[in-house]
């Protein structure tokens, strides 16, 4: 399932989340370190979701958005990284 991933952002943190009907039901936080860097801090998946790829949606979105930016991430989330492992297309960003 392709779900639809929304960005909140002020000067020092930001997240990539998905909501359902009015509600966050997974999101990906990130703190600002620089202008050069965000560090992706935490990813969390509501049950209800389990299983139909959105936490991987949330890092492919968090790779365009550091290339659209020409920055670079540092995954600190365990499953960002891990994520982010099991796919060598995206090295680049990190």
């Amino acid at each position: 399932m392709k779900f639809k991933i929304h960005q909140s952002e002020t000067e020092t943190k930001g997240s990539f989340f998905i909501e359902q009907e009015g509600n966050k039901v997974a999101e990906m936080t990130y703190s600002i370190a620089g202008e050069n860097r965000i560090i992706i801090d935490h990813t969390e998946v509501d049950d209800s979701l389990r299983g139909q790829g959105a936490g991987l949606q949330l890092v492919e979105h968090a790779v365009s958005y550091v290339r659209e930016k020409g920055i670079k991430m540092l995954p600190l989330c365990p499953f960002a990284k891990a994520t982010l492992l099991r796919h060598p297309e995206w090295k680049d960003v990190w």
